[in-house]
């Protein structure tokens, strides 16, 4: 009976350790606040006009499963934006997406693309912007609903460093790292 008493403590005390680590010392545990410190956000600022955009997608072993380069054009109409988005990945596919963003005067946002379920909700503070949503995969994506914890970081020189880690029943089972910056004038100058 000891013998299984201690097995049982055992498996409390590892239960309790991983929920601690996930819940102050993970990606998770973040929260705007943490971010009240170095260059400012604005969503206005950072996403209007031309953005160029490149990255990388983890699959559930950690192993980079795609490549991708993408364009976006994004304009605002006061508090409300609109992200045009195309994106081209290293298998040939090209994907299109729209976000409508609505900005609070208070820092929250609230998201919306035809690709999600629901609305999605965050909050720009600081230096970052968080984003959560629910996301459909596509058909050839196998369709699933995939909860998304969704960072953006802003850079002392104004790029943005994106993460977002993409989970189904609480386990992660995708991460995007990306970068995006205002498309140049020598790029536009040249058509690309």
């Amino acid at each position: 009976m000891t013998s299984t008493i201690l097995i049982l403590l055992g498996a409390a005390i590892v239960v309790a350790l991983i929920l601690v680590k996930a819940r102050f010392a993970s990606f998770m545990a973040q929260v705007p606040d943490d971010y009240s410190d170095g260059p400012m956000f604005n969503m206005r600022e950072v996403f209007n006009g031309p953005i160029e955009c490149e990255g990388v997608i983890y699959g559930p072993t950690g192993r980079v499963t795609s490549r991708f380069e993408a364009d976006f054009i994004a304009s605002w109409d006061g508090n409300i934006g609109t992200v045009r988005e195309e994106f081209r990945y290293d298998s040939g596919n090209v994907q299109h997406r729209e976000w409508k963003f609505t900005l609070g005067n208070d820092g929250s946002m609230k998201a919306e693309a035809p690709d999600l379920v629901g609305v999605g909700t965050g909050q720009q503070h600081g230096s970052a912007v968080q984003l959560n949503y629910n996301i459909k995969l596509t058909d050839e994506a196998g369709g699933h609903v995939l909860a998304v914890n969704d960072w953006m970081y802003m850079t002392p020189n104004g790029n943005v460093m994106n993460r977002s880690q993409f989970r189904k029943f609480g386990i992660k089972v995708a991460e995007l790292v990306a970068t995006m910056r205002p498309k140049n004038a020598a790029n536009l100058q040249a058509g690309e």
